[in-house]
């Protein structure tokens, strides 16, 4: 056995046996769901991205998909070890599900143009490095493809408005990978907020990680097994090492994750989840802030570059402020002249407990619902009608991130026009907006 069958086998095996562990993979689904309750007509889809991430979201979408009436046909990565992966999984958990022996309906792919040109495929599952996202969605929407994109939605703020249009003017479905929207602990904060059971809003705090370790800058041979050119994109090419891209062994986190030119660090990577709810609870999810100010330290890591402990601080046109610092654990703070929230994964608090127990009255505001992210995405493609955390949401809890990350690379409060989407009589500021896309991927 070679080296790399005995690996492909090894992660094969891994993933089937973890994903009935891992919080990310769904309740097995009996097949009987998908026969006589099965819709007219099955949606097809295709995953663009199945490595660490990617192959948790597509568990998601094939198991719910077994419900409301889905299926993933195809696959689609620059690797060809989690390519082929992929391929396998999701042939192997049909031919168990639909009851075939050897159910092989799974195509795959290296190149998602080639994915994005099959006129049968009616969705996409895009959970690539945050670099590639604005490039493959925007083709996607021009494509006639409904699209679930992982967040951060976009690498820069004018990709996000280019994505914007492109959904739009396509009349595309777009679910940007904010699943703590469909989570009833950040639904309740937001209620509660919006409607002043803590009085009047003053203040919100936001908690995220830190990100920790160096990476290893030194070169190394590109493995026969990836397309680098290709994963590399739009962005500057680099001397490969495993540590800029992802570990060829087994599917822990990717080095991408700590260096700039392919994502901003944790502002995005948790900030657009915590920003998001942040901007929920504050109603101002279709806006953004009109000031903002950060610090944060950038210590020699080796490879890895983004920012570690940071904080930022940025002001709304209805006075609200929002302190954005690391720490744990990572979560949101709604601050009222009456009382506090906080919600954080898997449980919230309250200045009075008694605030959670209260039901919401008939003429109060209420927020869109969802149960669950994926089955939400799948419904809003059936119904034609936007689903919980659409592209324009996306794009403004993505954009306070961003902003903050300028505002810790230029050292200096920034004014911020949320209408125009400028900075405010700041030449330099809005050279950040964007970035150089290495060719033939600009936008």
């Amino acid at each position: 056995m070679s080296a790399n069958s005995k690996q492909e086998g090894m992660t094969r095996r891994d993933f089937l046996k973890g994903a009935a562990l891992s919080a990310a993979a769904p309740m097995i689904v009996p097949s009987r769901i998908f026969g006589r309750n099965a819709p007219s007509r099955i949606l097809t889809m295709g995953c663009i991205g199945v490595g660490r991430q990617g192959q948790g979201d597509m568990q998601q979408l094939i198991y719910r998909g077994l419900e409301k009436g889905a299926r993933v046909v195809a696959v689609c990565d620059v690797d060809s070890h989690r390519r082929e992966d992929a391929q396998w999984l999701v042939d192997k958990i049909y031919s168990s599900e639909l009851q075939k022996q050897s159910y092989k309906a799974c195509a795959a792919y290296k190149d998602y143009r080639d994915l994005l040109e099959r006129k049968d495929i009616d969705g996409v599952l895009i959970v690539t490095p945050d670099h590639w996202h604005a490039p493959i969605a925007v083709a996607a929407a021009h494509s006639k493809k409904d699209i679930y994109l992982e967040k951060p939605l976009t690498y820069s703020i004018a990709e996000g408005q280019q994505l914007v249009r492109a959904v739009r003017q396509n009349k595309r479905i777009l679910q940007v990978g904010s699943q703590q929207r469909s989570s009833p602990y950040f639904l309740k904060a937001c209620e509660l907020t919006r409607n002043q059971r803590i009085g009047k809003l003053n203040t919100i705090r936001v908690w995220l990680p830190q990100d920790q370790g160096a990476g290893d800058p030194q070169p190394m041979p590109v493995p026969k097994n990836l397309d680098y050119d290709f994963w590399t994109g739009p962005v500057l090419k680099e001397p490969f090492t495993e540590d800029r891209v992802h570990p060829q062994r087994d599917y822990s986190r990717p080095g991408w994750l700590q260096i700039e030119r392919t994502c901003r660090g944790m502002i995005t990577g948790w900030g657009s989840h915590m920003n998001d709810i942040a901007q929920w609870g504050n109603g101002t999810e279709h806006t953004g802030p009109v000031e903002i100010k950060a610090t944060a330290e950038f210590p020699d890591r080796g490879l890895f570059d983004v920012h570690t402990a940071f904080k930022a601080e940025a002001l709304y046109e209805n006075g609200i402020r929002l302190f954005m610092e690391t720490g744990n654990p990572a979560g949101v703070r709604f601050e009222g002249s009456d009382g506090w929230i906080f919600v954080q994964r898997g449980a919230i608090k309250a200045s009075d407990q008694e605030l959670l127990r209260q039901k919401m009255g008939s003429d109060e505001i209420k927020l869109k619902r969802s149960t669950n992210h994926m089955k939400n995405f799948l419904q809003s493609m059936q119904t034609r009608e936007d689903p919980v955390a659409p592209v324009e949401v996306g794009h403004r809890s993505n954009s306070v991130c961003v902003l903050a990350h300028i505002a810790m690379k230029l050292k200096r409060t920034l004014q911020w026009d949320p209408q125009e989407e400028q900075f405010v009589n700041d030449e330099e500021a809005n050279q950040w907006l964007d970035y150089p896309h290495r060719k033939p991927w600009a936008l």
